[in-house]
């Protein structure tokens, strides 16, 4: 099989093969320096953690890239998914809320080398102002537009507490960005037009608790504990 002349657009992949192409793309790239040229679809599912059926039909979406008998031209391939999820070029990014979570996503080098360039960090709290991290200077809030104006930020990402989140979303609209990153807990109202991606670690290690628990022997005898009322927290 030969690379199909042009990929499908964006719009007609599914949404979750769309989630998987960056954990496709992130064993590519492990496999590359590892000093890997071709592989099959069954090592690069095993590289992804995904079965190979389901790995041959999302990259059936992007177009034709194995060779049968040979496999995956792993460089080739990592170009094509790269260029269908955008990190060919370089995504300017603000991030608001300097607080301990947002200064470990300021401090998190992995973002440059995944085509994301942070421009910019953002904090209410004149005390932090002035603040350098990871090279980048913390700025007052009030700075978004002219932040925006100046680098043609693509996206936004909210590491606020909860009750002033919904705000910086909103300020992240009108300042013209239509792509935010939300770590706060709340979940954020914005305009048709704009995409918001929820991440909330709480949730996820309840999931895997909710794995976890059925590891238990079968039979468990235990006493069910009791349990407080789940209360939303602010912070």
């Amino acid at each position: 099989m030969t690379a199909r002349s042009s990929a499908v657009s964006a719009r007609d992949i599914p949404e979750a093969t769309v989630a998987r192409l960056p954990v496709y793309l992130r064993a590519l790239t492990a496999l590359a320096e590892d000093g890997t040229v071709t592989c099959s679809s069954q090592e690069l599912a095993s590289a992804a953690g995904v079965n190979s059926a389901k790995l041959r039909k999302d990259l059936s979406y992007l177009g034709s890239y194995g060779t049968r008998g040979v496999g995956y031209d792993v460089a080739y391939l990592r170009y094509q998914i790269a260029r269908q999820i955008g990190v060919t070029q370089d995504w300017p990014v603000v991030i608001v809320g300097i607080g301990n979570l947002g200064q470990a996503l300021a401090n998190y080098s992995g973002f440059r080398s995944r085509g994301f360039r942070v421009v910019a960090l953002l904090d209410a709290d004149p005390s932090r102002h002035q603040e350098r991290i990871a090279g980048v200077a913390v700025r007052p809030f009030g700075d978004l537009d002219a932040i925006v104006a100046e680098h043609g930020v693509a996206i936004g990402v909210v590491a606020t507490p909860a009750e002033a989140a919904q705000e910086v979303a909103d300020r992240l609209v009108d300042a013209g960005i239509r792509s935010i990153l939300n770590f706060a807990p709340t979940v954020l109202a914005v305009p048709a037009g704009v995409d918001v991606r929820k991440v909330d670690l709480s949730i996820e290690l309840q999931i895997l608790a909710y794995h976890e628990q059925r590891k238990s022997p079968q039979g468990d005898s235990s006493p069910t504990p009791a349990i407080a009322p789940i209360q939303e927290s602010a912070s």
